[in-house]
């Protein structure tokens, strides 16, 4: 028997567990975007609404999952094995630490003032950086600054977004 008649005999199975497992995590991504973006106008190319760009990504999203997922069946790839829990933690902390200092918040007897994009900026990207294994403290101090500075470039005096700089410090 050659080795196409023995897949072929083999019929449809997965190869590649982590890519079969990716795919579906990117059609319930997509299926999400769609289900939360059903109610807003998407409008036409000439004149794009607010359901556009969701609805886009949406679609994109899906396709490519679908593809992921039948290539999955086709090519033999990794299997599919733990998560870095150490990664999502520090990933998702960062984003979520700051959502939360960047205009500051107040829960009951919690209260945290605006820091702004000057202190923000970096305590995300450093808390973030924690999640890498090679990493190393004074270059990702160096990075988070630099990185940081770029963002207020950028954001605050290229495109003049209203984002706090330091209002604790500066009151801008």
């Amino acid at each position: 028997m050659s080795l196409n008649q023995i897949e072929r005999a083999q019929g449809l199975r997965i190869r590649s567990t982590q890519d079969f497992a990716g795919g579906l995590f990117m059609i319930l991504l997509a299926i999400g975007a769609y289900v939360f973006s059903w109610e807003l106008p998407a409008g036409t190319l000439r004149q794009l609404g607010p359901g556009m760009l969701p609805k886009a990504f949406a679609a994109i999203c899906g396709l490519l999952g679908l593809m992921l997922s039948l290539s999955a069946l086709r090519y033999h790839g990794e299997k599919l094995t733990g998560w870095s829990w150490k990664g999502i933690f520090f990933a998702l902390g960062g984003a979520c630490l700051f959502g939360l200092t960047i205009r500051g918040f107040e829960f009951g007897p919690i209260r945290v003032p605006a820091l702004g994009l000057m202190v923000a900026g970096p305590l995300l990207i450093f808390f973030s950086g924690l999640a890498a294994d090679d990493r190393k403290l004074p270059e990702l101090l160096i990075f988070a600054v630099a990185m940081s500075a770029g963002c207020i470039l950028l954001f605050k005096y290229a495109l003049s977004l209203p984002i706090p700089l330091a209002p604790w410090l500066l009151g801008i």
